[in-house]
């Protein structure tokens, strides 16, 4: 019987590396603790460079980017709404379905309807087939919200192709992929406007923050003056059009500015915990989740697992929680999960698709097949699945992927996911 872990081994924690310190201390020195200051100034710098994008708006939190992401395109496409209305006012939008919900809820902020596209299994993003097949369904949407799922990129040239093909912007929610590449370009310039996120559990951190990243210069001006709650160039607060508290504290622009030096370490040391475990499982019935090798460099912020239908033990799970049946040589999320935390280690279940959460059960979903809601039910058919993120949601798992993780207590970890199969 193994021992539970003295100290807590994470999911993915922060990893500070004492840089940010030094920069933080100088903009309290020289008294820079609101919303503007070197730090902020250096890390859009930073930002705009290591990426390769025109400009770089550093905000509150990631989604506070896609707030004004989104936004931006709306006021494009369909112009200043009236007082009180969003941009999206009554407007669809094609939105991935496996991802967190910050991804989506920019979308009802402006008031608009997201409407779900189906994953696949490449790459567990958007399936590029499914958002054709949404655009055969509702030919009017010219706003598609991607996101590159646990710092894997999406079949991003399939994605635009069909977003060229009918005359739509592609918003990119890079928030989870910062570092990825794919064709040898940074994510985070595959959209009109693009989104990373410094939240505390990303690849490198600032407690909180995200920026928004565009080539189009003017549209990331109007973003930077919308986050300083829309103030005019006047002598007293002039306001014109609504505006938002959500520029970035110069002081977690020091932490995050501290942070990007070692972005390049940890996609290193996420990618050694990634192939541990790849090579740990390998006679296991089950998978990693997938990248497209030769085209695509994920930064590998997290390693997942999904095991195989075969080897799945029954397991039900209602709103908040769940329950299975152990079997002999088979398992479920839920049992490996619950014995990760009886052993003092943090995984977590994939995201569930958004189709499947209560907020927004009611919103339209699109398979590559076209059928959508009338399929989530019933979502394998004589071994086929044709509600992909369904299906991932319930076989996969996240593994605990911190980069202080020991080579030891990894090994440990993989015996514990043996164990369950056992």
């Amino acid at each position: 019987m193994m021992e539970p872990f003295r100290e807590k081994v994470w999911l993915s924690s922060p990893t500070m590396h004492g840089d940010e310190l030094r920069y933080v201390t100088e903009a309290i020195e020289k008294n820079w603790v609101s919303t503007v200051g070197e730090n902020l100034t250096e890390l859009e710098k930073l930002a705009r460079e290591y990426i390769g994008c025109g400009s770089a708006v550093a905000l509150s939190s990631g989604t506070a980017a896609l707030h004004l992401a989104v936004k931006l395109a709306g006021e494009r496409l369909y112009g200043q709404p009236r007082a009180g209305h969003g941009t999206l006012e009554g407007k669809r939008v094609f939105c991935s379905d496996m991802t967190f919900d910050a991804t989506v809820n920019p979308v009802a902020y402006e008031g608009g309807e997201a409407v779900f596209i189906d994953s696949e299994y490449e790459t567990w993003n958007m399936d590029p087939l499914a958002l054709e097949k949404s655009f055969e369904i509702y030919p009017d949407v010219k706003l598609v919200v991607l996101a590159n799922l646990y710092g894997t990129p999406a079949k991003l040239d399939e994605i635009r192709e069909v977003c060229k093909k009918h005359d739509a912007l592609l918003v990119e929610d890079a928030a989870e992929s910062l570092g990825a590449t794919y064709k040898g370009v940074q994510t985070g310039n595959f959209g009109s406007y693009n989104v990373i996120s410094f939240n505390g559990n990303k690849i490198i951190t600032g407690s909180s923050g995200g920026m928004l990243l565009t080539d189009d210069i003017e549209a990331a001006d109007k973003a930077r003056k919308w986050s300083t709650q829309s103030r005019e160039a006047a002598p007293w607060y002039q306001h014109e059009e609504l505006g938002y508290n959500y520029r970035m504290s110069n002081i977690i622009a020091g932490i995050v500015r501290g942070q990007f030096g070692y972005l390049g370490e940890h996609i290193r040391q996420k990618k050694e915990i990634y192939m541990r475990y790849k090579e740990g499982f390998k006679d296991l019935p089950v998978r990693m989740n997938p990248y497209i090798e030769g085209e695509m460099e994920p930064n590998f912020w997290l390693s997942c697992l999904l095991i195989d239908r075969e080897a799945m033990c029954r397991q039900v799970r209602g709103e908040k929680d769940s329950l299975y049946v152990s079997e002999t040589g088979k398992s479920c999320p839920t049992e490996i999960l619950e014995k990760l935390a009886a052993h003092n280690a943090e995984g977590r279940p994939i995201w569930k698709p958004m189709h499947l959460q209560p907020v927004y059960r009611m919103n339209p979903f699109i398979t590559k097949d076209g059928n959508g809601r009338a399929r989530s039910n019933a979502y394998i058919d004589a071994g086929k699945a044709l509600d992909v993120g369904a299906d991932i949601f319930a076989r996969g798992l996240c593994l605990p992927s911190d980069n202080k993780m020991t080579e030891e207590q990894q090994r440990v970890i993989i015996g514990i996911v043996r164990s369950c199969f056992g």
